[in-house]
């Protein structure tokens, strides 16, 4: 990624912060720590999301302060030539304030220095709560600084406001020119897909042997082709059995002859995430159980696509997810009717959860998981209780939030049949999950992911191309 990727909307998210702070009141906001991967060698770098959303710069050790005045200073490498021989360019301080749009900026080595007088005579100082590992511990440093100053007429900032809290919800609407990168970023990993997809039908039509991360290379190889700086996540490439691991990492496992193969994997462009899964047969047809189980899936995600539209709840995806699954699972005999009874009961009782134990949705932006509240923040008081009867615990819920243009996310239901009493043989190490990106729109949602194929039959012509 560039160093800088600063436009105008940086300076107005800063604007926007800047306004909320309240009167006297300070934000301090540091990037990402290098990582040591091993003896001399870091894990590639990766800026902080919020630190990235304010500035746009993307080298590391960095840190931006913004005052309720408007005035927003950066802290950053020196310029350095011995160590940009190895390491490259840096901006510099003297170089940041046109660069960034910042009002002033200064050496990193000077933090510690003038953070105290920064923080003086200010009301409240705002940081993330429990993002950064000794941020507090540092803060309450400088604070101890200026408390010593007292005597010379010094006041210290009497509290301490977490920024997640107005950066959550800035971050929660996604403005044009992040829906524009969002866009590019599922249409990249959409063709990963449809390249892995591909690949894995012609090796085994050749009678070659084919693994898992070999499927992983094409993903990758596609990601960067078309310049996504690296995945978002960890790829998933699960063939057969290692399907019904929700969390399995691409590994060494061959892909035979009839196996399904879930890959859940998207990349990571100018700071965005993408989040795509698809699942389909290693040689390129279904087979009658197969097919039966993807086409329930496919049948559920386009449930929960209905029920996203402005005005609706975060949830209501997932209950009309829920709807469709369940009463396929009855219906399949994944749940007995005897044990289960009725749709309602098996849905009360949360019998689907054998076969289906994830939410249908999360937020997507810059993390793949993103920051944003999923409770209804006028209504975070009106809570309910109930008791979920696997653990015997008590749940609380809050009405869930209430869907508007620009806000993005993942509808991604599954279906993930173990082995067991019961459980119809046919069905068994079957898993599958398919996974679609949605920017709410002003009538409904927009997909951004449906460059590849989802409809099975789609997939089977792709796959014999």
């Amino acid at each position: 990624m560039n160093a800088c990727l600063h436009s105008p909307c940086h300076a107005e998210r800063r604007a926007r912060v800047a306004a909320q702070l309240g009167p006297d009141g300070i934000a301090i906001v540091p990037t990402a720590p290098e990582r040591a991967r091993n003896r001399d060698s870091d894990f590639a770098y990766r800026h902080d999301s919020y630190f990235y959303y304010l500035t746009g710069f993307t080298e590391p050790n960095a840190w931006l302060l913004i005052s309720a005045d408007g005035q927003s200073t950066l802290f950053c490498q020196p310029k350095d030539p011995e160590r940009e021989i190895w390491d490259g360019l840096r901006l510099g301080p003297q170089a940041a304030p046109a660069r960034l749009g910042v009002q002033q900026a200064y050496e990193v080595t000077e933090l510690d220095a003038r953070l105290p007088r920064l923080l003086e005579n200010r009301r409240s100082v705002w940081f993330p709560f429990a993002t950064h590992a000794g941020l507090s511990q540092r803060i309450d440093g400088w604070l101890q600084t200026v408390r010593a100053r007292a005597r010379a007429g010094a006041l210290c900032p009497h509290t301490q406001r977490d920024l997640c809290v107005l950066l959550d919800e800035m971050r929660l609407i996604k403005d044009p020119q992040e829906q524009d990168i969002m866009r590019r970023a599922a249409d990249i990993s959409a063709r990963a897909h449809v390249r892995a997809m591909q690949r894995s039908a012609a090796v085994l039509r050749a009678g070659q042997p084919l693994r898992e991360y070999q499927l992983e290379a094409e993903l990758l190889h596609e990601f960067r082709q078309h310049g996504a700086q690296s995945p978002a996540y960890n790829s998933i490439v699960a063939a057969g059995a290692n399907a019904c691991v929700l969390h399995y990492r691409a590994d060494q496992a061959l892909i035979r002859d009839g196996d399904l193969v879930l890959i859940d994997a998207g990349c990571e462009l100018d700071g965005y995430a993408s989040d795509i899964t698809r699942t389909f047969p290693a040689n390129g047809r279904f087979s009658g159980p197969q097919r039966a189980l993807y086409d329930l899936v496919l049948a559920s995600q386009e449930a929960a696509i209905a029920a996203i539209r402005p005005g609706a709840r975060f949830g209501d995806p997932h209950q009309a997810c829920l709807q469709v699954l369940t009463q396929g699972m009855l219906d399949l005999g994944l749940l007995d009717k005897n044990h289960s009874g009725t749709l309602d009961d098996a849905i009360a009782q949360r019998h689907y959860v054998a076969h289906y134990m994830h939410r249908t949705s999360h937020w997507l932006g810059m993390d793949v998981h993103d920051c944003g509240s999923y409770v209804e923040p006028a209504e975070i008081d009106q809570v309910s209780e109930r008791n979920d009867p696997h653990s015997g615990e008590t749940v609380l819920d809050r009405p869930s939030r209430i869907l508007h243009p620009g806000m993005a996310l993942t509808i991604e239901p599954g279906l993930y049949v173990r082995p067991g009493e019961g459980v119809p043989r046919e069905f068994w190490n079957i898993g599958i999950r398919i996974e679609d990106d949605a920017i709410v729109s002003a009538s409904g949602c927009t997909l951004i992911s449906r460059a590849v194929p989802v409809q099975a039959d789609e997939i089977e012509a792709l796959m014999r191309g």
